[in-house]
């Protein structure tokens, strides 16, 4: 009571003297979920700063009131309110009673998602969250990073790659495709234009330098067969992991005695699975039991303290806590599998299935989501990329956004 008091005492001569802001709601009022975070990263990169309320209607925005802000908003169909000083006074009463919190967005991230410079035959789930809520970004692959050019980056995206150089072992069902020819014709050509004599070792000097990346103060979303295959790359440092098909020798039988786990970010005593021809890369994922479950399946997201535990409240803002299940080459993460200092911020209640994790490695943070697209439960090869614009207050699609947002937020705020 003494703290809302002296809040209310800081705030009354704002009260008196301030003038009416700009809302954007979160909650089930707002018009077009994803599109409102891009008019947050525009009005950043404005050099305006935001608020992101946390837990206050669905993790609402709160910034200056403009009126080219009100007009892009009216022009993207993105629900907005001006809201009073003596409203935001009372805004501001309601977080500090309740778990919520204000953190304050400064910067526009610098944005990169790795995509091969090629056409692949299924989308991108994160690309096309950016798109649609028009947040910029840079396409950039190995030779890109090998060459330094992550330091140029705040936020880096990773999908569905295979950091172990197996091309997601889909040989046994493609390596007929032309699709599956192209990318192994292409990996292999940057591999020797870069100096290795196998792909393996390139995509493990890759994997390197992105957890160097982290570790230096970056962040890193992955989804899919990422978070694992960048794992699995880390702890089989040294380690031939690949059959015959892939590298042209034999794997090391003994491999998976042989891990280092201390390498890695995420994950700890995975087995691998060998055999060239199966379509799976380790017990970490869950694959084969979430499909049993099938489609009318849910997970649900953690509930943090927003005042202590800002960053995993931050990354699990929405307007509902339980989002239905999607499928991808790793759909989910084995909970035995997740190191101790991982924190979990969804699952598939009893289950062994986690469904979004985060971590910190040196100065920066990880973040990693399970299944290849929020709006389409089971998305095959050479499906057709979804829609957006049929999904607009997609909850699934809205973690995304809050991985995009998060390297905005002032530093200071996020220490616990």
């Amino acid at each position: 009571m003494k703290k809302l008091k002296i809040l209310l005492l800081l705030i009354l001569p704002f009260v008196l003297y301030g003038q009416d802001r700009l809302l954007i709601p979160m909650d089930h009022s707002q018009t077009d979920h994803l599109k409102a975070y891009g008019i947050a990263y525009k009005v950043l990169e404005r050099g305006i700063d935001v608020e992101w309320l946390l837990n206050y209607r669905g993790g609402s925005f709160l910034m200056d009131d403009y009126p080219e802000i009100e007009q892009l908003c009216e022009l993207k169909g993105v629900q907005f309110e001006r809201v009073s000083p003596a409203q935001q006074a009372q805004i501001y009463a309601e977080i500090e009673e309740n778990n919520m919190n204000n953190v304050l967005l400064e910067k526009a991230p610098k944005v990169a998602v790795y995509i091969p410079p090629y056409a692949e035959p299924w989308d991108d789930a994160v690309a096309l969250a950016l798109e649609y809520a028009e947040i910029p970004y840079d396409r950039i692959y190995d030779e890109d990073i090998l060459k330094g050019k992550l330091s140029e980056y705040d936020w880096l995206h990773l999908h569905h790659e295979d950091f172990t150089g197996q091309y997601g072992k889909f040989y046994a069902a493609y390596h007929n495709a032309d699709w599956y020819k192209r990318q192994v014709a292409v990996n292999d050509e940057i591999a020797r234009k870069l100096g290795f004599k196998k792909v393996t070792q390139l995509k493990l000097a890759v994997a390197k330098r992105i957890k160097e990346f982290v570790r230096r103060g970056g962040f890193l979303f992955a989804m899919c067969s990422a978070p694992a295959t960048l794992d699995i790359a880390l702890a089989a440092e040294g380690i031939d992991i690949a059959g015959r098909v892939y590298d042209g020798d034999p794997y090391d039988p003994d491999a998976n005695s042989k891990l280092d786990y201390s390498k890695t970010l995420a994950f700890t005593d995975f087995k691998l699975k060998l055999n060239p021809l199966e379509y799976e890369h380790s017990d970490i994922d869950v694959t084969r039991e979430a499909y049993l479950r099938g489609p009318n399946t849910y997970f649900t997201l953690f509930d943090f303290s927003a005042k202590f535990d800002p960053v995993p409240t931050i990354l699990t803002q929405n307007h509902t806590s339980v989002i239905k299940e999607f499928l991808g080459q790793d759909t989910g993460f084995r909970r035995s599998k997740i190191k101790k200092n991982v924190i979990i911020m969804a699952e598939v209640k009893g289950t062994d299935e986690v469904k979004y994790l985060y971590g910190n490695y040196g100065k920066g943070f990880f973040s990693f989501l399970g299944g290849h697209d929020p709006e389409d439960y089971q998305h095959f090869v050479g499906d057709p990329p979804t829609d957006l614009r049929l999904h607009k207050n997609s909850p699934g699609y809205r973690l995304i956004l809050d991985n995009v947002l998060f390297p905005a937020a002032k530093k200071q705020k996020l220490k616990t």
